[in-house]
């Protein structure tokens, strides 16, 4: 299968860490794909002309030749389909139940921990910035995240015996605590180190670094 033109569109501050989802998939899979910002902060998304890339004028978005496609998890689904193993990366797991828990894990990182997502935003991650001490709403998310992250790792270095996008996504949201100083069991901090440390997550950190640098 020849390889169509694939386009994939983020934040031009390379922060949303949904869009990281996607570079990080489109990257392991090894898929050659043109990276197109949309600056958020002048509201460049609701224009009409990406609106008709992204239904939801939210990033990411992906174009596959006249397919556009957006929302993370789709994205990295519809690869997975589109681009499967053997000849590319697997970033789901082979098993059914695995690959269902790795979907749940997703979903629920996205919907859920809003008091912990707002007072330990991306800028924590990609930029080191620091905020006030958690309150307790937020600490009663990050305490729910713990819980949930050691019963799923149970000591082992990824979420299913193999690195799949979940633990990407997992990983930054453990790193809003462990980039800060929050509190969090060593594990999950030597876990979230190490994932962090992936290749193609550290692309998108450094394009990340450098946009900030270059900001006035």
């Amino acid at each position: 299968m020849d390889t169509p033109e694939l386009k994939l569109y983020v934040d031009a501050q390379f922060i949303s860490p949904y869009a990281m989802s996607a570079f990080v998939t489109l990257t392991e899979k090894g898929l050659p794909f043109e990276l197109l910002t949309i600056d958020l902060a002048t509201r460049q998304n609701q224009g009409a002309g990406y609106a008709s890339v992204s239904l939801t004028r939210r990033v990411p978005a992906l174009t596959d030749g006249d397919f556009h496609l957006a929302e993370s998890t789709a994205i990295s689904e519809y690869l997975e389909e589109r681009f499967p193993a053997p000849t590319h990366q697997a970033v789901y797991p082979a098993d059914a139940r695995r690959r269902a828990k790795a979907r749940e894990v997703q979903a629920w990182l996205r919907s859920d921990l809003l008091a912990l997502r707002k007072e330990r935003p991306t800028e924590v991650v990609f930029f080191g910035e620091g905020y006030a001490p958690l309150s307790d709403a937020a600490r009663a998310a990050a305490d729910k995240l713990t819980t949930a992250a050691q019963i799923l790792l149970e000591g082992k270095d990824t979420l299913f015996g193999q690195w799949c996008i979940a633990d990407t996504d997992l990983a930054l949201m453990l790193n809003r605590m462990a980039m800060h100083g929050d509190d969090l069991p060593e594990p999950l901090r030597v876990y979230a180190r190490a994932q962090w440390q992936r290749p193609s997550v550290q692309q998108w950190v450094r394009q990340a670094q450098a946009m900030k640098a270059a900001t006035p």
